[in-house]
């Protein structure tokens, strides 16, 4: 079995080159034209039925680089549950990169770290359970505005571990 070091090292390399290069463009621009090129937004997710709920708040910012290229951070808390069964907090981080082949279609990048609690009901023969489970997501998706709608594949989905019930999940995302 790999140490945890060496399963966090493409984690590590992808966030040293994502700052390393958003450190660059701070130090080539003064600091009022950087925060020109600076976007907020991020995403709201709810979901409930049948004595489910799931709600997730996931702010981040972007930096656009050029017409095409944006790279940034994210922050995501997630709090689902369903009666008799669970209870699950998890939080998490972020890097992304967006890149628009033409003003509509945007591929995108993003490695995402959570932290993962999961409390499970007394009556369920499962025990808690406490851990880390990363997802390195490539996606596309039509750009109108601020807003874009596409999907994204978990290129790393681990069935048993993951927070998400399948490797392809859908997003919006919303940057001003």
């Amino acid at each position: 079995m790999k140490s945890l070091a060496l399963k966090r090292l493409p984690l590590l390399f992808f966030i040293v080159m994502t700052l390393s290069s958003l450190g660059k463009i701070v130090a080539q621009e003064e600091s009022s034209q950087f925060w020109d090129n600076v976007r907020f937004g991020g995403g709201l997710g709810v979901s409930f039925g049948d004595d489910f709920f799931s709600g997730t708040l996931a702010p981040s910012a972007i930096y656009q680089i050029d017409p095409q290229f944006a790279a940034g951070v994210g922050l995501s808390g997630t709090y689902s549950t369903q009666k008799n069964v669970f209870k699950a907090t998890i939080l998490g981080g972020s890097v992304l990169a967006l890149y628009n082949i033409i003003p509509e279609l945007q591929l995108s990048a993003e490695f995402e770290e959570n932290y993962v609690t999961r409390n499970f009901d007394e009556a369920i023969a499962l025990e808690d359970d406490e851990y880390f489970y990363p997802a390195l997501f490539l996606g596309v998706g039509y750009q109108a505005g601020p807003v874009t709608i596409g999907v994204r594949y978990d290129v790393i989905y681990d069935e048993d571990r993951s927070i998400y019930g399948s490797g392809l999940v859908p997003f919006v995302r919303v940057y001003f």
